[in-house]
């Protein structure tokens, strides 16, 4: 990885600081300036404005996004920090065009999940539609008992969204003989988050196109009423393998086998910049570094990790983990993880689980002394870049402000910008996060150690074996062209 001439050149002018003062969270704390976090928003909201409107995986926003943290990272912090950029490979996608037309020629609002597989083009998918049940307790069409008697040959399967995972309804309709899927959404409007269908759904699924509440239902009523209602489905998607990187720095202070690790995803999704999601977490990250390198004295390591292709499958983090011999596994001490935590209308949640630790203690402490309600929640499986730390044992706890409405109505969206952001919240998260880092900095009291039991060992192999997966998919993609992608000369972004 070669990082910018603008980078390159801060060297010429690193960091004339000079570490003497002894690091104490009420000193770490007090350097957090919201408008420091609120610069850095600006930036990778630039980022995204100059580099087709995002900085997802793949794309030159996110090559951009490395940059700019290496400029600090590699260039003015190089005298307090290590820095060193880990590459992978992991299969690109992007819907170049989606389209559903409704029975009388209509065009018809629609989305594209990531992963969406391509329809037969130019023509895409023209087939009636076959009703499936809805259920919004277990999810629509998520149980393989809920396709009982239903023949979708030749069909397109019209299914409500919600609660399961979108590929797994698929993977049931493909089964059932649908040629695709259309996908309703579960709430009215058309402000809804763009899902991902994941890597490794890569020819398990039938393309699919989301369309608004509304649509679905006037279709289901037609449906009942025993009208054939016939749609056309149009997925023009490519999927390559391509490259991409985890940046990762570490204070040369520390004792290198007692570490202390803080993380958060540097890419957005490709529908918008991810100021939230998670220019949030990689603006505290970066302020808290900011002020580290001013102080000494503290006797553990502090390391930083800006984790790539979180939105396509959290590759980066995985990778990162799932690389790790036993010996420096065992050397990280805890890990946080700051995935979105600066909301518009925030709720402030800690995750954790059974081994977590002092952890979420010291975040909940901060945050209730300034006066707000704590809520606790577990560690979704999947959710964060949390999951290689939990499933190798790794005491381990989270920051969340909310996804979706009414937390974050940007959720995976265009409008994920600068004016997204609730600075308060990310200004208390990242205090917040500031003072746990100094005080694990300085003493393990309170952090069990490591769960080195048969579950995670076997976590750590399902895990390996989960990443070993996505490069086959990936090495597939770049040899099969003709069967994972298919674009026009002039692709179009929906």
């Amino acid at each position: 990885m070669k990082f910018s001439h603008q980078a390159a050149s801060s060297l010429l002018f690193a960091s004339a600081v000079i570490a003497t003062e002894p690091l104490t969270a009420d000193k770490l704390e007090a350097d957090i300036k919201t408008s420091e976090l609120q610069s850095v928003l600006w930036n990778l909201n630039h980022i995204a404005d100059t580099h087709g409107g995002n900085r997802a995986f793949g794309e030159p926003g996110y090559k951009a996004s490395v940059d700019f943290v290496l400029e600090r990272a590699r260039g003015r912090f190089h005298p307090e920090f290590d820095t060193i950029v880990q590459s992978f490979n992991h299969t690109y996608d992007k819907t170049n065009e989606i389209s559903v037309t409704g029975p009388e020629g209509e065009d018809v609002f629609v989305i594209s999940p990531q992963y969406n597989p391509a329809t037969p083009l130019p023509g895409g998918i023209t087939a009636e539609l076959i009703n499936t049940p809805v259920n919004d307790e277990t999810g629509s069409g998520c149980l393989e008992e809920q396709w009982d008697g239903i023949d979708a040959t030749g069909k397109l399967a019209l299914v409500k969204r919600g609660v399961c995972a979108v590929a797994d309804k698929l993977r049931f309709a493909k089964s059932k003989g649908a040629l695709g899927v259309i996908l309703y959404n579960q709430a009215p409007g058309t402000n809804y988050a763009t899902p991902t269908l994941g890597a490794e759904s890569i020819g398990q699924t039938v393309p699919v196109g989301i369309i608004p509440l509304e649509v679905g239902q006037a279709w289901i009523a037609r449906l009942r009423a025993g009208e054939a209602v016939t749609v056309n489905l149009l997925v023009d998607a490519i999927a390559e393998t391509r490259e991409s990187w985890n940046v990762i720095a570490e204070t040369k202070e520390g004792d290198p086998n007692k570490v202390i690790m803080l993380g958060a995803h540097l890419d957005s999704v490709q529908q918008g910049p991810g100021v939230n999601d998670d220019g949030s977490g990689t603006a505290a990250l970066l302020e808290i570094m900011t002020a580290l390198r001013m102080y000494k004295g503290f006797p553990h390591k502090v390391r930083f990790g800006w984790w790539g292709a979180e939105e396509s499958g959290l590759v980066g983090s995985l990778h990162y983990t799932s690389t790790l011999s036993e010996e420096e596994a065992n050397k990280i001490k805890y890990y946080f993880n700051y995935d979105m935590i600066g909301s518009i209308e925030p709720l402030y949640e800690v995750e954790s689980y059974e081994n977590s630790g002092i952890g979420p203690q010291l975040l909940e402490e901060y945050l209730v002394s300034k006066g707000k309600k704590v809520q606790y929640g577990g560690f979704d499986a999947g959710n964060s870049d949390y999951v290689g730390f939990v499933e190798l044992g790794i005491p381990t706890t989270a920051l969340f402000t909310g996804a979706g409405a009414p937390e974050d109505p940007c959720y995976h969206q265009a409008c994920d910008t600068i004016d997204n952001i609730n600075y308060e919240a990310l200004t208390l998260n990242t205090k917040a996060a500031a003072r746990a880092l100094a005080t694990l900095a300085h003493s393990l009291d309170g952090v069990p150690p490591r769960q080195q039991t048969t579950p995670n060992l076997r976590g750590r192999s399902k895990m390996t074996h989960q990443f070993r997966k996505w490069k086959r998919l990936a090495e597939e993609a770049g040899h099969s062209h003709g069967k994972l992608c298919s674009h026009k000369s002039k692709p179009t972004v929906v």
